[in-house]
């Protein structure tokens, strides 16, 4: 906690001393995303087959990203083929960390489609600028209306229905901007039924019901600096998940900032924002609608973060600059309670999640140098410490005795790039270095039910830090016509966190059918592979298609977990006037390199064919789009590599939608 302060007030001084030192213009402030130094290529958040997607659906459409699915509703992704603990989530850089200790409510679970302007991927420790990561971050970026000399209104507003699980949803937005106040919110609400896999047979306890409201507050503090409050709030109930043997009664979110922007016309330092957060999440399962399990089981948990993250770019010359302070302290808590029939009579409680704090402060820099018209070199670090306390340490001592409640450690990273373009080939080559720390669970878990293999896993907090080394290239041509990009990335992790058997103690849940603990393998590699190609057919006529595949091997060249095989899609897009026709083929090749050790077995291929049209009117002077598709059209059964326990994915699915823009 200390060093959180330290970092604080050192913040405080410096923007005071630099705020003294910036003569001020008399031109509109502009949004941040209009000078920031770190390109992203800016996406609507919908696919080319579906506009109504959930936040899910369109991270999937991402090559770099898959997912591990336990229901039809808040997927777990993993970047580059690795699990969440190895990435960073954020949204608008603030850290959120979930409270459910089986991980079925990410980060990802707690905003809409219609509260999101972008998704920024960034891929291993290019990724390090809002914390320490092996795999990358993702970074949920909510909309922000810039302000406008004269006084407007706009917005849009989205329904529609979904065949296969019933499931209706409503998303609205609106924004109203002046010369020194915005204001713009949204509303989402979204409720399915139990959906039927492609033999038309229902899936149990796969229904949801999800509502979502955001809104933020902007004002104009002078013609160069603003001041901006947000809020959102994510309440999800009677979420089932035929994957597990218990479901969500009730899953609650609060996510609040403040931020301050200040831009300078002159000098060395351009932009400056700083945030304060606090978010707090709740969240609640139960196995009350599963009558057939012998004993009960509740099991809420609590997570609640407050942060700071200031950041300044720096420009000079060919020369740019990003300079980030990231520090948050967050308490996470877990109970697992056991009962009877009668719920008045608990036989047993426990904390799965010892009531842990986590602070982290942590400074990243990251730099682009313009060697010539054709090439830059990036290059930058950050440097981290990480701090944890359990409260209830007595249930680490019963399997690591004389453990020490607190442990602090150092988390350091590096990363360099080289991009080069040589008329219509660009190529780039890059290395990184990082550590992470062990999470929540990986070091304090106590007797967490891991349902895929049947095992309750025990954290271990002397577990040493991930460290991951990392190399990366990418090749690409492109002209008016033709496109195609090959990117390969290669991780050697060592102190690869994993479960392993342990010798002691016995299950405690009478499911399980062993229990593993946390341990450190010497080290793991993971090799990802990509290839994207589009080709303009005709001037009306495209066509997009991509080739990912994965390889993932543990110190004794056994096969690591939820590596995804060989996948591919393909689709066409044609445009007449204002009609637009889209189809799309995607599916794996079947999964041989499963891991057996970690409850994985042989996962058959499979081939989706999707297909949908949309037309674009108005009405009055509202731009309209009414869009009708079928999602696996052939209605094929099957389950992925990554479907917890083999659960089917869902048959075949119209869906309609009709957006309104004002």
């Amino acid at each position: 906690m200390r060093t959180f302060l330290l970092f604080t007030l050192l913040l405080i001084s410096f923007r005071y001393s630099t705020a003294q030192q910036t003569e001020k213009k008399k031109d509109s402030i502009v949004a941040l995303d209009e000078v920031e130094l770190i390109t992203v290529i800016k996406k609507k958040i919908e696919t080319d087959m579906k506009m109504a997607v959930s936040v899910d659906e369109f991270l999937a459409s991402s090559d770099q990203i898959s997912f591990i699915k336990r229901g039809a509703y808040a997927w777990e992704p993993l970047l580059n083929n690795m699990s969440s603990e190895r990435s960073t989530i954020t949204i608008d850089g603030m850290h959120i960390f979930g409270a459910c200790t089986d991980k079925m409510d990410p980060i990802t679970s707690y905003v809409e489609s219609n509260n999101l302007s972008k998704i920024d991927i960034k891929s291993g420790q290019d990724g390090n600028m809002h914390g320490a990561t092996i795999a990358g971050s993702i970074d949920l970026k909510r909309k922000h209306t810039p302000f406008h000399p004269y006084k407007q209104w706009n917005g849009a507003y989205q329904t529609g229905f979904e065949s296969n699980n019933k499931q209706f949803f409503n998303l609205a937005s609106a924004a109203y901007t002046s010369e020194k106040l915005v204001v713009d919110g949204s509303l989402a609400y979204r409720k399915a039924e139990n959906y039927n896999d492609g033999n038309s047979d229902e899936v149990p306890h796969s229904q949801f019901t999800k509502f979502n409201a955001s809104l933020g507050v902007a004002y104009k503090t002078s013609t160069l600096s603003s001041l901006k409050v947000e809020a959102i709030y994510d309440e999800a109930k009677d979420v089932g998940y035929p994957a597990l043997p218990m479901d969500l009664w009730l899953s609650r979110a609060l996510i609040t900032s403040a931020t301050y922007k200040q831009l300078f016309e002159e000098g060395l330092f351009r932009a400056l924002d700083t945030k304060i957060y606090f978010n707090a999440i709740e969240h609640y399962m139960d196995d009350t609608t599963r009558p057939e399990n012998l004993v009960h089981m509740d099991m809420p948990g609590w997570s609640t973060t407050f942060g700071l993250l200031s950041k300044t770019h720096i420009k000079r010359h060919n020369f740019n600059s990003e300079i980030q302070l990231n520090a948050y302290n967050n308490l996470s808590t877990a109970e697992m309670r056991m009962y009877p029939q009668d719920r008045s009579e608990r036989s047993m409680f426990a904390y799965s999640w010892p009531a842990v704090t986590t602070t982290f402060a942590g400074l990243s820099v990251n730099n682009a140098w313009e060697i010539s018209d054709n090439s830059q070199l990036n290059f930058g670090g950050s440097l981290g410490i990480h701090y944890n306390r359990s409260k209830y340490a007595e249930f680490n001592w019963i399997f690591h005795p004389g453990t020490p409640q607190e442990k602090t450690r150092v988390l350091p990273s590096l990363h360099t790039s080289y991009q080069l373009n040589i008329k219509n080939f660009d190529f780039s080559v890059g290395g990184g270095y990082g550590h992470r720390a062990p999470s929540v669970s990986e070091g304090y878990g106590y007797y967490i039910y891991n349902s895929f293999d049947r095992y309750d896993y025990i954290g271990n907090p002397d577990l040493k830090n991930e460290i991951s080394y990392e190399a990366n290239a990418s090749a690409g041509f492109k002209n008016h016509t033709f496109s195609l990009q090959a990117k390969v990335n290669y991780f050697y992790i060592q102190n690869y966190i994993i479960g392993r058997i342990l010798s002691l103690g016995s299950p405690m849940n009478y499911q399980s059918v062993g229990v593993k603990g946390y341990t450190a393998l010497d080290y793991s590699t993971l090799l990802n592979f990509s290839l994207n190609g589009s080709y303009t057919i005709l001037d009306n006529l495209h066509w997009k298609g991509h080739l990912t595949y994965a390889r993932g091997k543990d110190n004794n060249a056994n096969n690591l977990p939820f590596i995804r095989p060989l996948s591919y899609q393909t689709s066409m897009h044609y445009k007449w006037n204002q009609f637009n026709v889209q189809t799309s083929i995607n599916g794996d090749v079947e999964q041989v390199h499963y891991s057996p050790e970690y409850g994985e077995d042989l996962t058959p291929s499979y081939t989706i064919w999707n297909l949908s049209a949309d037309y674009t009117f108005k009405i009055k002077d509202y731009r309209t789009v009414i869009q009708v598709g079928a999602e696996n059209i052939l209605n094929e059964y099957y389950s992925t590599y990554a479907d917890w326990g083999n659960i089917p994915r869902m048959g075949r699915n119209i869906f309609t939608s009709l957006k309104i823009n004002f």
